[in-house]
């Protein structure tokens, strides 16, 4: 259903290809390691697999901001979606480890240049006022998309096997890039500073130099580019370092420290999934209304202490409580830095900031799970945990020290949005 907030439609085509392509995700990924143990690939070679995807992510990220900036986002869109289809229709068609990794390598650089078009995209056509709203729907369509993609993998698996599902994500891609080559209007040409009145860091430009550059539309070093969007890249770095661990090593903890039967840690993902799905619309609008770092810092702040509670939980409700909530903090802090980084980078350079955003998500996902497995393997899941607890406290920490990076800070105090001069 539209919002009135929202009244740019290219907002809803791009979320409705977003959906798409969730849809697609979702549906083979459900079947992925059914799969692939059904084709006698080890255990071990999954996990490659997994790496090899997170390479293609890291691989991509910062030509693709390059390619954007060359092409547009549309064009960029377009291909990458094509792109992703190919892999995911050649993948049940491969059986050597060696030709799955190749693609899932492309299969993670198609997908980043997706995501980096999509959030140009999106924050391109988004207000100061409402764009933590806007990128929080961009979630939920990727959010809904992972809930009814295993759905579709399901009944397509049951009377034609894992493979057609694969087949059936392709369909859902490239049906998603002919909504967006047919329904998306071209990039805005417009060189405008995303804010105007965003706080940058002295040492790098003044308030004046942003302006002059607003209206020549100058490009600005790299440095500059991830100077300012540092907090934003180290939030994203931290979710990707606890997605990707908590998803392998959380249900291992459970069964094993918690005596928790392994079917029911299958909930425990449905639970952070669930608050996640009911938070993120009301933490957009949080943010756009009394700062979007301020928030990520409350969210982290409660979602890290909710890590560290698991060591003291016993009873596996309290568990699924405590993940939902988790779900609701530590998922919205991703649109919300999203959302903080498109106020704060002209647009010009909102290509190269999202690059380098999902260069950090990439990295974290890569660094995240060989760390967490050597912690968990030598110490134990508690030093696992207090490890993830800890580095949300270094990130709260982060952005209490930088906390003039958002620019709804006026002398040290918030205000609503409607209350800040111009």
């Amino acid at each position: 259903m539209r919002s009135s907030r929202i009244v740019d439609r290219n907002i809803w085509v791009i979320n409705g290809a977003v959906l798409l392509l969730g849809i697609a995700y979702g549906a083979s990924l459900a079947v992925l390691a059914i799969h692939l143990n059904a084709h006698g690939i080890p255990k071990v070679a999954m996990g490659a697999l997994s790496a090899s995807f997170a390479l293609g992510i890291a691989g991509l990220s910062i030509p693709a901001g390059w390619l954007i900036a060359r092409f547009g986002s549309k064009k960029t869109m377009t291909a990458a979606l094509l792109g992703y289809a190919v892999c995911v229709l050649a993948f049940p068609f491969l059986t050597t480890v060696a030709g799955l990794s190749l693609v899932r390598f492309f299969d993670g650089a198609f997908s980043v240049g997706i995501w980096v078009a999509v959030e140009t995209a999106l924050l391109s056509r988004a207000d100061r006022n409402n764009s933590g709203y806007v990128m929080s729907l961009y979630s939920i369509a990727v959010a809904l998309g992972y809930v009814v993609g295993p759905l579709v993998s399901r009944l397509v698996v049951a009377s034609l096997g894992t493979s057609a599902a694969f087949i059936a994500a392709a369909v859902l891609a490239c049906a998603a890039a002919v909504l967006i080559s047919v329904m998306l209007e071209g990039d805005r040409k417009s060189g405008a500073v995303a804010t105007d009145s965003a706080a940058h860091p002295a040492e790098f430009a003044s308030d004046d130099e942003l302006a002059d550059g607003a209206k020549g539309a100058a490009r600005v070093s790299a440095r500059l580019v991830l100077w300012r969007i540092k907090t934003s890249c180290l939030a994203t770095f931290s979710y990707g370092y606890f997605q990707a661990s908590v998803v392998l090593f959380l249900p291992l903890y459970l069964v094993e420290s918690k005596g928790i039967e392994e079917k029911q840690t299958i909930l425990i993902t449905a639970f952070f999934a669930m608050g996640a799905l009911l938070a993120v619309t009301w933490m957009g609008r949080l943010g756009d209304r009394y700062g979007h770092l301020l928030l990520m810092r409350v969210l982290s702040a409660v979602g890290g202490t909710l890590v560290g509670s698991f060591l003291l939980l016993s009873s596996f409700p309290a568990m699924c409580v405590t993940v939902f909530v988790a779900g609701a903090t530590l998922a919205s802090i991703s649109p919300l830095g999203l959302a903080l980084q498109g106020i704060v980078t002209p647009a010009s350079d909102l290509g190269r900031a999202n690059a380098f955003y999902n260069a950090a998500y990439a990295l974290g996902m890569l660094i995240g799970p060989p760390l967490s497995s050597v912690l968990f393997t030598r110490i134990g899941g508690g030093a696992m945990l207090i490890h993830l607890a800890a580095m949300w406290a270094f990130f709260v920490v982060f952005t209490l020290v930088f906390a003039s990076d958002d620019p709804q800070m006026r002398s040290g105090i918030i205000r609503p949005r409607g209350e800040m001069a111009n």
